[in-house]
């Protein structure tokens, strides 16, 4: 059940977000993951402790290699940290890769609260790239910097996004596991209205580190297959909370998630 994502993203030395769990994340949906790396960071459990910015006109030469021979069926963009970045990017998908459709995680904070998109970049992520998406997917805290409102109930969600839908986005799947409560629901809708809600019982752990990426990637990996966009987000939804529940427990911070949790369930 092959589908070709290009993922568009920033690279994760400790192995639990971005690039890497982008990877992890189609590979184990069945699907061929190319990337086109933003950035490097100096990153563990802990935090993010360097970045290295990779130059725009490379980034767009890594799409263009990408798009020109092996194609895509989906774009993913993860931490695309300044203005300069996101208009490469925009210029690259609208030369190569138009009708494409693009998933877009509106990478700002790590996990550890360290910065990843400079306060300059925002109004290009919401003016250049937004209107770009075929589905974008926002945990509350970048709903509250794109849209501006305060969110801290399930209705505060449905009002922020029809605030995302205005931007320009074909659909918004606006995750809700910042609230607060035992019940973490994930709203999905559309440009032309349709709306899904998701109901899950919180999972109680620390190790949630790059599950924004790793949802995002899945639901790239689902359309990119053909799936309907709320099968690609059910699915999705599936393999983010079992890659939860079974996270290795790794480092003394944010751990990583369990992204091989299906190649291990097929060798038990």
């Amino acid at each position: 059940m092959e589908g070709r994502v290009l993922i568009v993203a920033g690279s994760d030395s400790g192995g639990g977000a971005g690039i890497q769990a982008d990877i992890k994340t189609v590979t184990m949906l069945g699907g061929f993951a190319a990337t086109a790396i933003t950035a490097l960071t100096a990153q563990n459990t802990r935090g993010v402790h360097g970045i290295l910015p990779i130059e725009p006109g490379f980034i767009a030469q890594q799409m263009h290699v990408v798009l020109e021979d092996i194609g895509a069926d989906a774009i993913k963009t993860g931490m695309l940290h300044s203005p300069e970045v996101i208009e490469a990017v925009v210029r690259q998908v609208e030369k190569d890769a138009r009708g494409v459709p693009l998933v877009v995680d509106p990478v700002m904070v790590a996990k550890g609260g360290a910065r990843l998109l400079e306060s300059s970049a925002e109004s290009a992520l919401k003016l250049r790239l937004l209107p770009m998406a075929a589905v974008v997917t926002p945990n509350i805290p970048e709903a509250e910097v794109l849209t501006g409102l305060t969110i801290s109930t399930v209705e505060d969600m449905t009002r922020a996004v029809d605030a995302l839908l205005a931007l320009g986005a074909g659909a918004v799947l606006l995750k809700g596991g910042h609230l607060e409560g035992d019940v973490v629901v994930d709203i999905l809708r559309t440009a032309d209205g349709e709306q899904l809600s998701f109901e899950d019982t919180r999972i109680q752990t620390q190790h949630t580190h790059g599950t924004g990426c790793t949802m995002a990637s899945a639901v790239a990996a689902g359309v990119a297959q053909g799936l309907r966009l709320q099968d690609a987000v059910g699915r999705a939804r599936d393999y983010v909370r079992e890659a939860i529940r079974t996270a290795p427990g790794l480092g003394t911070g944010h751990g990583p998630l369990n992204h091989a949790h299906p190649l291990i369930a097929t060798e038990n």
